[in-house]
């Protein structure tokens, strides 16, 4: 049996786990305040997962980047290729919140979309 300790990442507790396994599968978990987080140690044990947030460069718009994320949870594994991948992505303005700026990122299966409004740049000469 091994015991892998960690810190919940569910809520702002942060509870200290405690957690059991064998052969790969959580056997217990301690010093979760609520099932939030133990529900957190078993995924974190078998099928660790986070949120990429990240920015793109934008052309042609009143900013010269937008803020973007993973529509959902992508593989722990993954988020420094989906990073890289990112890195040579440009959109043109306008960008708005919800759109598509990658799809299915790393070959995970999930797009990476816009969480701001970018207008086009207006001039006024």
């Amino acid at each position: 049996m091994e015991t892998i300790e960690m810190t919940c990442i569910i809520c702002p507790n942060g509870c200290a786990l405690k957690v059991q396994t064998e052969d790969k599968e959580v056997v217990d978990v301690t010093g979760n305040m609520c099932m939030r987080g133990y529900a957190y140690a078993q995924t974190e044990v078998q099928n660790p997962t986070r949120m990429l947030t990240s920015t793109v460069d934008v052309t042609g718009g009143e900013l010269p980047r937008v803020s973007v994320k993973t529509e959902k949870e992508i593989p722990k594994e993954k988020l420094m290729e989906c990073a890289r991948q990112l890195k040579g992505i440009t959109v043109a303005a306008p960008v708005y919140i919800g759109d598509i700026v990658a799809e299915n990122i790393a070959d995970t299966g999930i797009d990476i979309v816009a969480t701001v409004n970018v207008p086009k740049k207006t001039s006024f000469l």
